[in-house]
């Protein structure tokens, strides 16, 4: 904001001492008896010069990480310092591990204990099958018997006595059928049991193996390291970062007005200087947020960078984008001076006088540059020649 008011106020100076300057100002006696300097001129003229629409903002990587821990635990080593380049899988940060590794060996342990568990009810499981074949055959065998004696006992052929005998042994054998069958389900039973015991310690296994992962902390992506804002001792804690990343892709985020938007495309080509590098970029326009701004009526421009040496997120950039064509007065870029913050031009008068005239300029078209103001059409501009002074006669080269 105070860079905008200042260059404001030299705007408006200079076009208040340019509109002074236009006055006739007696000529300077020791001036005028200056020898005649020869000069080329050239008369300021409106040219046909591209139409842009220029606009500020911020580069910024096209992908930026926070690396933070998942677990809770001591800081063992870091391995990376900001301004490091890391490849992706690099280790950067080691985490005490000791607890996760107990955790880990409790769950293989009861993964242990769950699969013999499991072996001892197939065992059983295979014991009660033969079991209940046996009490099978058993009943089988008292269930003919007991019928082949109550048919005797009805003919009064052997005594009631010896029935009952047979009828006992052959309720004992359904009972002792039942008996084994019971047995047989509740180990079916018990090795179900076993079976969701080896899917816990699995799982619970997974997690430990997963929480040791958790322990080393690596580069998700071929980046560099802006900020590290952890050391070798301190508590890494869930959702604090330890280390900022971030892709060496970078893209100008600029600020374009509502009412110049409309007038841009994604894939139209931009050029963007950034001051830090003290050279432009050529890029392409590769978003336009369709949201605005409410407070500023603004909307986000981003134009793709191309890789360039030194160029990090954060850096101040200025875009240009070519809309169209438009007739603009200019003058030669070598026609101005600058004389401490303020810009002059020598114009030659229709006495054939030299008179410093102070200017405004714009935006610069290869070696020309917009005259904002001090100059109008038609006036004739001292583009080179021998050295002139304010008030000295010349004489032009044809």
């Amino acid at each position: 904001m105070r860079r905008r008011v200042v260059a404001l106020m030299m705007a408006s100076a200079a076009v208040a001492l340019a509109a002074c300057s236009r006055t006739e100002q007696p000529d300077d006696p020791a001036r005028t008896k200056l020898p005649a300097a020869r000069v080329q001129v050239e008369v300021a003229g409106l040219r046909v010069v591209p139409a842009t629409v220029e606009a500020i903002g911020t580069v910024r990587s096209r992908e930026q990480s926070l690396l933070s821990s998942r677990i809770v635990a001591a800081v063992r080593a870091v391995h990376a310092r900001d301004g490091d380049r890391v490849r992706v899988g690099q280790l950067l940060v080691e985490l005490d591990d000791r607890d996760v590794r107990a955790q880990r060996q409790r769950a293989e342990a009861a993964l242990r204990e769950a699969r013999s568990a499991l072996d001892e009810a197939e065992r059983a499981i295979q014991a009660a099958a033969r079991a209940v074949e046996s009490a099978d055959a058993q009943l089988e065998l008292t269930r003919v018997t007991e019928a082949r004696y109550k048919a005797l006992v009805a003919r009064e052929l052997i005594a009631p006595q010896d029935y009952d005998e047979v009828a006992a042994r052959w309720r004992a054998a359904v009972a002792e059928a039942a008996r084994v069958r019971e047995v047989q389900a509740s180990l079916v039973a018990r090795r179900q049991q076993a079976v969701a015991r080896i899917a816990q310690a699995e799982a619970d296994l997974d997690g430990a193996t997963v929480a040791l992962g958790y322990a080393r902390i690596t580069a998700p992506t071929d980046a560099i390291v802006v900020a590290r804002t952890v050391e070798v001792g301190n508590l890494a804690a869930p959702g604090t970062p330890l280390l900022t990343v971030e892709e060496e892709r970078y893209r100008l985020e600029a600020t374009v007005p509502e009412s110049d938007v409309a007038r841009l495309r994604v894939g139209q080509p931009a050029t963007v200087a950034v001051d830090a590098l003290g050279r432009t970029l050529a890029g392409a326009i590769v978003e336009i947020v369709p949201a605005a701004d409410a407070a500023s009526r603004t909307f986000v421009v981003k134009v793709a960078l191309p890789a360039a040496p030194g160029l990090r997120s954060g850096q101040y950039g200025r875009a240009r984008f070519t809309v169209g064509e438009e007739r603009r007065l200019t003058v030669p870029r070598a026609a101005v001076a600058e004389r401490g913050q303020l810009e002059v031009v020598f114009i030659v008068d229709a006495g054939g006088v030299a008179r410093l005239r102070l200017v405004k300029t714009g935006r610069v078209h290869d070696d020309r540059v917009e005259a904002l103001a001090g100059l109008g059409e038609g006036e004739r501009l001292v583009v080179g020649g021998d050295r002139v002074e304010d008030g000295q006669r010349v004489v032009v080269d044809r």
